[in-house]
């Protein structure tokens, strides 16, 4: 059998790349691929890191939830299966919010008690969706990513035309409320059992379909807790840094996670996002999310395509 390739490219037999076009293998004298096949390498992480550069900045500039767009761009930008691409987006989307959770440590926005109830949960469904996601065919699990995205879209569009339009009023006080006194949340029944279920879903999401759970997690502390704006964004990056870490964790260890692929795409995501901020406070966030929306509802559409076809 013929000696695998260092990276998430091989050779067959016959000496020819499997995901290239074609192009012969070229080895030198131990066997190992010769120039050819590294320069072939060298443009293929280079095409990793520009993907996780633009999930970085669609992080930047959409919040929280523009992570679920990583997966997406890993199977058609370089070709991986979905359960080979969402640990591998699960390491970019992980990383970046934990710099985001850093920052809203240092500003105190973080509710960190919350946040460590709802990873808590999170992290004991990460695993149980990992799981599944190896086992489940690949065609399925793509149609149930794009139903997923296209939730999102639909769900992030209707919230940009509210806040063009007017906020809507809260029907009923939520569970989790906030004491202007003490500045901390009081902690009930309700708002405990509220924000587990919120983990417990955005962890097997996560696990599932290698996405940070975002779009589970802003719109359920809005819900939930009377928390502002910024408290809120802060405090769902900090349960997805903690739940994708654990998914990671688990990936790593299974042997499911490629790193040759993870790091330049996870280092692509860090540069996109500190570039996205520099840009993002100038532009309208309604239109943002409007034009994420598309964007999301899109890919949707493609990867249900791809499903059926």
């Amino acid at each position: 059998m013929a000696r695998a390739h260092r990276g998430w490219r091989g050779c067959s037999r016959s000496g020819f790349c499997r995901r290239c076009t074609g192009a012969a293998c070229s080895r030198d004298a131990n066997g190992w691929p010769g120039r050819p096949w590294r320069t072939r390498e060298a443009c293929a992480v280079t095409l990793v890191a520009l993907l996780g550069f633009a999930v970085g900045i669609v992080l930047a500039l959409t919040g929280a939830g523009g992570g679920i767009l990583a997966v997406p761009l890993l199977v058609f930008g370089a070709g991986l299966s979905m359960a080979e691409a969402g640990p591998i987006g699960l390491v970019a989307v992980g990383l970046a919010a934990s710099l985001g959770a850093g920052m809203g440590l240092r500003s105190g926005t973080v509710r960190y008690k919350a946040a460590l109830l709802v990873a808590a949960a999170g992290v004991v469904c990460s695993p149980l969706g990992l799981w599944l996601a190896q086992r489940m065919p690949n065609r399925p699990l793509t149609a149930v990513f794009a139903i997923v995205l296209l939730y999102v879209a639909v769900r992030t569009w209707r919230r940009s035309r509210c806040t063009l339009d007017a906020p809507a009023p809260r029907r009923k006080p939520p569970p989790c409320r906030l004491d202007l006194a003490r500045g901390k949340l009081n902690w009930t029944a309700p708002c405990a059992r509220a924000l587990c279920c919120s983990g417990l879903v955005a962890g097997g999401l996560s696990g599932l379909l290698g996405v940070g759970g975002g779009f589970v997690m802003v719109p359920a502390l809005q819900r939930f807790t009377d928390l502002g704006t910024q408290s809120v964004l802060a405090t769902s990056l900090a349960v997805i840094a903690l739940v994708s870490m654990s998914g990671v964790a688990a990936s790593a260890a299974t042997g499911h996670l490629q790193w040759a692929v993870a790091w330049p795409f996870a280092l692509g995501a860090l540069a996109g996002m500190s570039a996205g901020r520099l840009v993002a406070a100038r532009l309208p966030g309604a239109r943002l999310q409007q034009g994420f929306a598309l964007v999301s509802a899109l890919v949707a559409v493609a990867l249900l395509v791809r499903a059926i076809v």
